[in-house]
């Protein structure tokens, strides 16, 4: 339909199970095939991953940036202020791929999981929802996605742990979990 505007949508990937952030890559590879331009953000993971070798190929419509600092302690048990200014750093980063009117799609990894380990707050992310531009498709991923995001969004999609490779004693599998 040429000349009509595109209503972007957001969706949540969330849950216990594995598969979160694969299927939100999965969705940019998706949109990258059909021309769109894609920025990842990950708010929790530090170290590298498949997905990185991966977006360099896809470059420059797939880009992908670490903002996290890797393991975060449960509250009460370590230092989290670290944590708190990544995640921090990592929200004022999807705003500005939001807004600067380079990419069709953005993806903010683990944005939930910061939510629930108190790095960033529901409210802080709502405002997000507000500001983004309606025609850019926003994916939101991590474990606990709260209840008052859920009601927000047009897609959300629940992986829910069955069975897994660590149950039975196995290490993570490069191409698999990483």
């Amino acid at each position: 339909m040429p000349g009509k505007k595109r209503r972007g949508l957001v969706i949540i990937y969330t849950g216990d199970g594995k598969g979160k952030t694969t299927a939100a890559l999965g969705q940019a590879l998706r949109a990258v095939g059909q021309g769109l331009r894609v920025a990842m953000v990950q708010f929790v993971k530090a170290g590298a991953a498949g997905e990185h070798k991966a977006a360099r190929r896809l470059a420059p419509d797939l880009e992908i940036h670490r903002m996290g600092r890797g393991f975060v302690p449960p509250l009460g048990e370590g230092p989290i202020e670290q944590h708190r200014e990544a995640a921090s750093e990592a929200l004022s980063l999807v705003k500005k791929l939001l807004s600067g009117g380079r990419h069709d799609l953005v993806i903010a990894d683990e944005i939930l999981t910061a939510i629930h380990l108190g790095l960033l707050s529901a409210d802080e992310v709502l405002v997000l929802l507000d500001d983004r531009p309606s025609e850019v498709h926003l994916i939101l991923t991590g474990r606990g996605a709260p209840e008052r995001l859920i009601e927000r969004v047009d897609l959300v999609t629940e992986m829910r742990l069955v069975k897994h490779p660590h149950d039975l004693g196995l290490e993570a599998q490069p191409g698999v979990e990483f």
